[in-house]
């Protein structure tokens, strides 16, 4: 028997699990946190859709922390099984895990002074840095395009994704008998064509079953181009008079190709000389693993490595380190350039950035990228004149600028050019990770073209894929 279950990321963009069954054992297919509304995500959190001693595997499809940041209480709730992933997403967890295991105790500490002042008793974070430690011992790192045993007539490969330092695509085959292979596709978060520095996604594999995503199913992002143009226009406008840019963005990944192109546009005299400050400290770690795997760069990013002898610039960008550092850019009042984190703006350092620049019409806000609902991006981006921060009434009066072409998620055009070649091959296509007007937009195009059995399957729904 071959049975799916979904429990995260259907339905919703965060939280990504998917569960396989294959003759009574089952394999997990990512592993992430609950983001959006607190109270509601902080159950998700707490809750598994089977014990975790349960599950024989976990396979990851990137490091990002709504595909993994749940490893460590899955390990600490009774997992014992290998977590498979390629060498660069086990080194981001390395730094990414710790990290989160630090928010979720600054969490637990603010949400236990109001629970003892409610008389309530306390509650346990999700996990500690003591728990990440176990859990980064079970990582098994497997290279792109090799085959590996998973279960006994279950194995799997990874193929690049495109999305962020390596991420891939999870490849399922089964040995269900009948003289040829079942294959099921799991898309993870797949990326564009064309994004700074990582190689391009590879095709889908022809299966008999896709688990795609679906972020931008009903939208268009326009040329990188364009993006990166407008992106450069409205930074050199909010420069030129005198305006600070606070640019939210994840530490990983999006933090990096900001800098990256930041760094080839003041190389090419572009932009006005001003500082530029990476304000987090996951980012600056995890600039430090995209340093240790030019393996995963494309041709271009490998060339102007040759050229500069360090793409994510060194010799233009200041990478704060410590908390003096990170208050002395509140003082700050010349122009200046600071991406930090969260890149949602639900947590981190970035709050404290918003709390000081959004009241002035000077500054800028660049949002390079996804917000999902229920977030402070959100809000903010959405055109809320009015944001509540560290418990006071901000007043919204900066520029705001969202940009998507610097997404690092495929848009229609690009899923569809996935997984139009799979019509009238692929018996059921399950769309993932994404908001349900746009999942639905996706749905619609994709029966459209042929398409038989497209699903949209929402949390704890089971579909039986073969019998027996």
């Amino acid at each position: 028997m071959i049975e799916l279950f979904f429990y995260g990321a259907a339905g919703e963009v965060t939280g990504s699990m998917h569960l396989v069954r294959w003759h009574g054992q089952w394999v997990a297919l990512d592993c992430g946190l609950f983001q959006g509304r607190r109270a509601e995500s902080e159950a998700k959190n707490r809750e598994w859709p089977l014990a975790p001693r349960q599950l024989a595997a976990l396979i990851v499809s990137h490091a990002h922390t709504d595909h993994t940041g749940r490893i460590p209480k899955l390990v600490k709730d009774g997992f014992g099984g290998p977590v498979y992933c390629s060498p660069a997403t086990r080194d981001l967890c390395a730094i990414m895990l710790p990290d989160s295991a630090h928010i979720q105790q600054e969490d637990v500490f603010y949400i236990n002074k109001k629970r003892k002042r409610k008389g309530l008793p306390p509650v346990e974070a999700l996990y500690s840095y003591e728990d990440v430690v176990p859990a980064l011992g079970q990582f098994r790192t497997i290279a792109l395009n090799h085959w590996f045993e998973v279960l006994s007539g279950l194995r799997a490969r990874f193929l690049e994704a495109g999305h962020m330092l390596g991420s891939c695509g999870i490849e399922l085959e089964f040995d269900a008998g009948g003289g040829r292979p079942l294959r099921l596709y799991f898309s993870g978060d797949l990326g564009r064509r064309n994004t700074p520095i990582l190689r391009d996604p590879a095709p889908f594999p022809q299966a008999d079953y896709v688990i795609c995503e679906s972020t931008y199913g009903g939208r268009e992002h326009g040329p990188a181009a364009d993006a990166q143009r407008v992106f450069r226009d409205v930074v050199r406008a909010a420069l030129e008079r005198g305006g600070k840019v606070i640019i939210p963005a994840f530490s990983v990944g999006r933090t990096q190709t900001i800098v990256y192109f930041l760094h080839r546009a003041l190389a090419a005299g572009e932009l006005p000389r001003v500082p530029v400050f990476v304000d987090s400290p996951l980012a600056v770690a995890a600039s430090e693993v995209f340093r240790m795997h030019p393996d995963c760069f494309d041709v271009e990013a490998s060339a102007f490595q040759q050229e500069t002898g360090d793409i994510l610039g060194n010799g233009c960008c200041v990478y704060i380190r410590n908390v003096e550092e990170s208050k002395a850019l509140h003082r700050r009042r010349k122009p200046c350039v600071i991406i930090s984190a969260s890149g949602m703006c639900e947590s981190g350092r970035i709050q404290h950035h918003i709390k000081n620049n959004i009241g002035q019409e000077r500054n800028l806000f660049v949002f390079p990228g996804f917000q999902a609902e229920n977030t402070l991006g959100r809000k903010i981006v959405d055109g809320a004149r009015k944001i509540n921060l560290f418990h006071e009434t901000r007043h919204v009066r900066a520029q705001v600028v969202q940009i998507d072409g610097f997404s690092g998620h495929a848009d229609r055009t690009g899923l569809l050019r996935m997984l139009t070649p799979l019509a009238g091959n692929a018996t059921r296509v399950f769309l993932v990770h994404g908001e349900t007007a746009q999942r639905a937009a996706l749905a619609a195009e994709l029966r459209a073209r042929g398409f038989a059995a497209v699903e949209e399957p929402l949390r704890g729904q089971r579909f039986t894929l073969v019998e027996g």
